[in-house]
């Protein structure tokens, strides 16, 4: 059967006919999408600390690690009889799926830049009151007022 399988290093889809098997003298089997996944993984360097690859993304916090979506998407290796209904149903179900992944993490990632966003102001109004003596005499007032309106609001 055709099976779209995962990179072992970089968790991304390896189709059928790509990629490298590597296999291990314990017989385990590793499957690479690429030649730099393989490289680096014989370099052993850890996924969860190279930057580009989806361990990493997740151990950061920079995409969804647990959503319910992610069930549907575990290997099952139960055969199951051909029936049409069902196949029709599926593939429906299997655009469903993405369609509700996508929406959610549009939303995981708004969140993230809000945060991300609000971060950046503050750090910027902390550099503004530690160089106030830099400002023109004319517009620190102004800039004083507003620091301190937004310090009203946040505590």
């Amino acid at each position: 059967p055709m099976r779209i399988e995962k990179c072992y290093f970089c968790s991304s889809n390896i189709y059928p006919g790509h990629g490298i098997s590597f296999v291990r003298n314990d017989c385990k089997v590793f499957k690479f999408c690429r030649s730099k996944c393989h490289k680096n993984f014989k370099m052993k360097r850890n996924p969860r600390k190279v930057r580009w690859t989806k361990a990493y993304r997740n151990a950061v916090g920079k995409e969804m690690t647990v959503d319910q979506v992610f069930t549907f998407e575990k290997r099952r290796n139960i055969p199951v009889r051909y029936n049409r209904d069902l196949f029709v149903k599926t593939v429906g179900a299997m655009k469903r799926i993405a369609e509700v992944r996508e929406a959610r993490q549009k939303r995981f990632w708004e969140n993230r830049m809000k945060q991300a966003q609000r971060r950046h102001e503050q750090a910027q109004d902390k550099e503004l009151e530690k160089n106030l003596h830099l400002v023109e005499p004319a517009l620190r007032d102004t800039i004083t007022l507003k620091l301190s309106n937004k310090m009203d609001i946040s505590e």
